[in-house]
């Protein structure tokens, strides 16, 4: 039986879209993205709501340095560091895909174009490696399930229990495909 190979995927790209720059997450970053997750709005409805102190956000951090495929998100305009997401790696089976999470923006670019235009950069990029993306998120976690819906997110029907520090939490899995992608709501 002849298996066909899934194109490496790099985790760490540069994408460049109209108002955002998202470049590999380096160590220097720290001070300017803790400076937006230190606002604990953006964390509230999260499954992790403490994330925005600091010794949380620096485990937080430490483990996006160590894994890799964490970027860092810049609006182009200002050159503000603006918030992270993250690619984890990749699962080769069946055409392949990749988990895009761990996003966090700052409150002032809610509401907004970046989400959408930051989540089209990655899902172009990964979608040139792998068949389908998935989208883990907080099954209570009504605004990121709305921003999912948005672009195009389809819940996959899989619930996933995450070991979290406060206990295990239900996380519902969105998958957005090569296919659903070129004919969905971010296509260009």
């Amino acid at each position: 039986m002849l298996r066909r190979s899934v194109p490496e995927l790099d985790r760490q790209p540069v994408l460049e879209g109209e108002q955002l720059l998202l470049r590999p997450l380096h160590p220097d970053d720290w001070d300017a993205l803790f400076a937006v997750a230190s606002d604990p709005e953006i964390w509230a409805i999260h499954p992790q709501p403490n994330r925005w102190q600091e010794p949380v956000f620096r485990q937080f951090f430490a483990d996006a340095i160590e894994r890799g495929g964490a970027l860092t998100v810049i609006d182009r305009a200002s050159g503000a560091v603006i918030g992270s997401s993250q690619f984890k790696p990749m699962d080769p089976a069946a055409g392949g895909s990749v988990e895009i999470g761990w996003t966090y923006l700052a409150r002032s670019h809610w509401g907004g174009s970046c989400n959408r235009e930051m989540k089209r950069l990655m899902l172009a990029h990964a979608l040139s490696s792998v068949a389908r993306v998935e989208f883990r998120v907080g099954e209570c976690n009504l605004r990121s399930r709305r921003a999912m819906e948005k672009i195009g997110g389809a819940l996959s029907g899989r619930i996933d229990m995450v070991d979290t520090p406060s206990g295990p939490m239900r996380h519902v899995i969105y998958e957005i495909t090569r296919e659903s992608f070129t004919n969905g709501p971010l296509s260009l």
